[in-house]
């Protein structure tokens, strides 16, 4: 069945692959970019930005005016700070919870009564392993995620009754520009900081096992599945074995040993 799809932030990596592979699929496409970003075949570009309102407004206004209807909503527009926590400068800590949260928030608030007067639909909320457990030296990052965690576990009650899902997918780590949009938004750490030697080993650990993901493309094909199921689950956690596994010891295990065992990762020692 032919869908009308609304995802945010196709300009690359998963965004663009899951708009593409929606496309091919048949279903009507419309992908939001915030600037001018070459062509995407089938796709209908938007240009938007998730820290605007009036951009937001305008895009839901441009597909309604088109299609009547948005059937799946795709909140996947974010970005990635990172940094101690004590030392990172306040904008970047903004601009991580403008983009990654208050934007998810404010888009679904506008396609929301969409999707009421037209019986129901779908929205998919990008989260992260990051927002199953705070990863150190994106802790922003993963405040901010926490919250999508939230705000989908209460907004899923509340649209029940309105025949709206509500679906959070968990990526572990892929082969995407994190790391290279990460180092835009670095705090301006140097040997005067405190954090500065740990910091940059730990990044290094983070921008390898990005750099050792998986292929944005397996992630796409599985977020494409859910759009066509009509029962979603309500949380699907996309990665590797092990962070599979990290997930379930954090239930399983006293917080101490956990959060011992996840420092160690990121060559952390703990006290």
């Amino acid at each position: 069945m032919r869908k009308v799809i609304l995802i945010t932030g196709i300009s690359s990596g998963f965004g663009k692959e899951t708009a593409r592979i929606l496309a091919e699929q048949g279903h009507s496409v419309y992908g939001t970019v915030r600037s001018d970003s070459g062509l995407f075949g089938e796709v209908k570009v938007l240009k938007m930005d998730v820290t605007d309102t009036v951009s937001m407004q305008q895009a839901v206004r441009r597909v309604v005016e088109q299609e009547g209807r948005i059937d799946v909503l795709v909140n996947n527009a974010g970005m990635h700070t990172g940094g101690p926590i004590e030392t990172s400068p306040n904008e970047n800590i903004r601009l991580q919870m403008e983009t990654s949260f208050m934007g998810m928030v404010n888009l679904t608030r506008e396609v929301l009564p969409i999707m009421r007067r037209n019986g129901g639909g779908t929205i998919i909320n990008i989260s992260s392993i990051g927002g199953l457990m705070g990863l150190p030296f994106q802790g922003f990052y993963s405040a901010a995620k926490f919250a999508v965690e939230g705000f989908s576990e209460a907004l899923r009650m509340e649209v029940s009754k309105f025949n709206i899902r509500v679906v959070v997918i968990n990526p572990g780590d892929f082969r995407t520009s994190n790391s290279a949009n990460r180092r835009k938004f670095l705090a301006p750490t140097g040997p005067e900081d405190a954090y500065c030697r740990q910091f940059e080993e730990s990044v290094a650990i983070i921008e390898r096992d990005e750099a050792n993901g998986g292929d944005p493309a397996v992630l796409a094909k599985r977020l494409a599945g859910i759009v066509e199921v009509r029962n979603p689950r309500h949380r699907y956690i996309i990665a590797s074995f092990d962070q599979k596994l990290a997930v379930v010891l954090k239930k399983l295990l006293p917080g101490k040993i956990f959060s011992a065992i996840l420092a160690s990762h990121y060559g952390i020692r703990m006290k």
